[in-house]
């Protein structure tokens, strides 16, 4: 979406674009971009990261970027990485707050340490908000199993669990579903999901790759690629929650808004880590 906008709003921009249905479509598919001479292939996802490694390697004038992933240290990679944390600590707070069970959810698609961090900030917000809340986890393993996701939601909401989180991907759609048919509230990621149940996804925690995949786009547009990590985090828009927010009380609009200021200030630090959770 945010190539699409910026090749209709500034003529200097060819956008392309090639799904990978397996691991094994990542090499291909790269080569593809490489051999029609694109300046710049966006790599999107950490599981990209061992394919774009190798063809960069291999084709030191072609310039990449990836997204989630700065493992890559070569001049010419760009790694585009989100606070992910901050923006799940504050759909957290909005969990701890709007939970009325005192018992929330939260299910990640894979186990892994940049995905752990979406775990850690949901919680440190649940807490955050509300230490009495229990914060049940499941991790699918899968990005692409909404079933998978819709059995875990079930089983948290039989276990008491009034609002549950996605990080998951595809395998997320299973949770909002199993949210909606079981009329609990649902929160989404990486893009306003509201649109997927409008009246049970409460918010999403966004992150910003539109913006990350413009940024590095211009950049190379004007000749002063850079490679390297780029963060994108509160401080500049890079991270937030998501601008539908008609189903939240204004209590808790004002504590979320709070909070991003405090953020932004430096006066709330935000974990990692399982181990800064403590």
């Amino acid at each position: 979406e945010g190539l699409t906008a910026l090749q209709a709003a500034d003529s200097r921009f060819q956008v392309n674009y090639l799904e990978s249905k397996t691991d094994a479509d990542y090499q291909g598919n790269i080569e593809t971009f490489i051999d029609d001479d694109y300046d710049l292939i966006i790599c999107v996802g950490y599981m990209l990261a061992t394919a774009t490694k190798e063809a960069a390697e291999a084709n030191p004038d072609q310039k990449f970027a990836i997204i989630d992933d700065s493992s890559i240290d070569l001049p010419n990679v760009a790694c585009l990485m989100f606070a992910q944390n901050q923006a799940s600590y504050l759909v957290g707070l909005v969990a701890g707050m709007m939970t009325e069970s005192n018992t929330v959810g939260y299910v990640q698609g894979m186990f892994s340490e940049p995905m752990n961090q979406f775990a850690v900030g949901y919680i440190a917000g649940v807490k955050a908000a509300n230490p009495e809340a229990e914060v049940l986890q499941y991790n699918a393993n899968s990005f692409g199993d909404a079933a998978v996701g819709k059995t875990a939601a079930v089983d948290m909401i039989t276990k008491g669990a009034d609002v549950i989180y996605h990080a998951a991907g595809g395998t997320g759609s299973g949770v909002i579903e199993g949210c909606k048919e079981n009329n609990v509230w649902a929160i989404g990621v990486d893009s306003d999901q509201s649109p997927l149940a409008p009246e049970h996804v409460i918010t999403s925690a966004m992150k910003r790759v539109g913006t990350a995949a413009q940024d590095i786009s211009k950049q190379v547009a004007d000749g002063k690629f850079q490679a390297g990590i780029h963060m994108y985090d509160l401080t500049n828009d890079g991270v937030g929650i998501a601008p539908t927010q008609t189903l939240l009380p204004a209590n808790v609009i004002e504590a979320v808004n709070a909070a991003m200021a405090k953020v932004e200030a430096g006066e709330i630090t935000v974990p990692n880590t399982v181990e800064e959770l403590e």
